[in-house]
């Protein structure tokens, strides 16, 4: 999968997506378990920690895309590893509510800034890939998400392998934050040092005939307050934020209704890593074909509603779903279809960026993509948390009901480049 990406670059792109979601994903599986039953806390300020963690991440995503057009990807994703192994360090020792907080807040801020500039790369690799090639940019940013897929089924695994030979959560940490020293030294020696805005479309850049027009820009100037006011004042962008927000409020709950669930069904949350790795499995083995699909036959716009429809008939089906061996059907039915939503409807979203903003904006739009979702999870958890003691069908109610309204949402969108309209470039409003 790795060595498929179409350039030199872009495998750099996708091994990095790869490596830092088994980091990742080696802990955080396990987060909620270790906080409500290791630490004792209640289950609104589990929400809220696991919120908080999204919002340092998602939320902050506006500035790491930010510093990632004004000084590049590298110092940038090599600021976000370093504190990332300080963060997963930190929080194998951390034993009280502030310093799991301060603790977690940090492992999000080093997401903040390393994921932004590795994702606006890819995008605007998968757009320069398009144009030179012809082929639609959603099969690079599908590769890019199945990579990162391939990580999150392994990472679990990891840390399910830690827990079961009695190394625990901070064995799990630990290991983390060693798959993060790896990531540091290989994009300290392998990440290029040049600008790579440089190599585009010269006439994208302001330059005709060898000259540099007015307008040109690299990556190397501030972006000033005309592009904050540019994208934030982007209409279409704004509903695309609102609607990708609504997505992410219902991904988050992999990690706080779907343990709530596991543990109701069998006692226990040991079968909870199985069903993360079945969800990264599926999306390692549909995700390209999926989205070859969906890329040649219908619009981004019409992937993205179709993406969260499926994510809202995923929480539908919890209590509809008989229980069957194990009881793990209905959490399985959710794990099913959230992911074959996410896999339509991700690729779809990112595809949609570079056609709603301008290329020297794409950084601070890419992270205001998450941020805008990082503050509606915010409140989204503590306020899904505290259903957590609801009547079940009440409870997936109002779930499902999330992902639809930004289905309702994006249909307002325009359609975006592929599928049947291929000649259709969303105008900003």
């Amino acid at each position: 999968m790795l060595v498929s990406a179409p350039t030199p670059y872009l495998r750099l792109l996708t091994a990095t997506q790869f490596a830092f979601n088994i980091g990742f994903y080696a802990v955080l599986p396990y987060l909620a378990t270790h906080l409500g039953s290791g630490l004792g806390m209640a289950g609104w300020l589990v929400g809220l920690v696991l919120g908080l963690r999204t919002f340092s991440q998602q939320g902050l995503f506006v500035v790491g895309g930010a510093l990632t057009d004004r000084y590049g990807p590298r110092p940038v994703v090599l600021a976000g590893c370093v504190l990332r192994i300080a963060g997963f360090g930190w929080l194998a020792f951390a034993g009280s509510t502030a310093t799991v907080i301060a603790a977690v807040l940090l492992i999000g801020f080093a997401a903040a800034l390393f994921s932004p500039a590795v994702e606006s790369e890819a995008a605007r690799e998968a757009v320069r890939h398009e144009r030179d090639t012809g082929n639609p940019r959603a099969h690079v940013l599908a590769l890019f998400s199945a990579a990162g897929q391939a990580g999150a089924f392994l990472g679990p695994l990891l840390g399910s392998l830690l827990l079961l030979l009695g190394g625990g959560f901070r064995a799990a940490c630990l290991a983390g934050a060693l798959v993060f020293v790896g990531v540091l030294a290989g994009h300290a020696r392998l990440m290029p040092r040049a600008d790579r805005v440089r190599d585009r479309d010269p006439e994208a850049d302001g330059v005709r005939d060898g000259r540099r027009t007015p307008a040109a820009v690299t990556r190397t100037a501030q972006p000033g307050r005309s592009s904050w006011r540019a994208v934030f004042t982007n209409r279409a962008f704004l509903l695309l934020c609102l609607a990708y927000s609504t997505y992410l409020v219902a991904y988050n709950q992999l990690y706080l209704s779907l343990p709530v669930e596991v543990e109701r069904a069998t006692g226990s949350q040991a079968a909870l890593g199985w069903l993360f790795a079945l969800s990264s499995l599926l999306v390692v083995v549909a995700q390209v074909p999926l989205t070859r699909w969906s890329a040649r036959r219908i619009a981004p716009r019409a992937a993205l509603v179709s993406g969260l429809a499926v994510v809202a008939a995923g929480f539908a089906a919890v209590p509809l779903t008989p229980g069957g061996p194990g009881g793990l059907l209905p959490g399985a039915a959710l794990v099913v279809l959230l992911t074959l939503g996410q896999m339509l409807l991700v690729p779809a979203a990112r595809g949609l960026v570079p056609d709603l903003v301008e290329d020297r904006q794409l950084g601070l739009a890419t992270g205001a993509l998450s941020s805008v979702s990082g503050i509606a999870v915010l409140g989204g958890s503590a306020a899904t948390g505290a259903l957590l003691d609801a009547p079940a069908p009440l409870r997936w109610a109002v779930l499902a009901a999330v992902p639809l309204a930004g289905a309702a949402l994006a249909f307002t969108l325009p359609a975006g480049r592929g599928g049947k309209e291929p000649g259709v470039r969303a105008v900003a409003g």
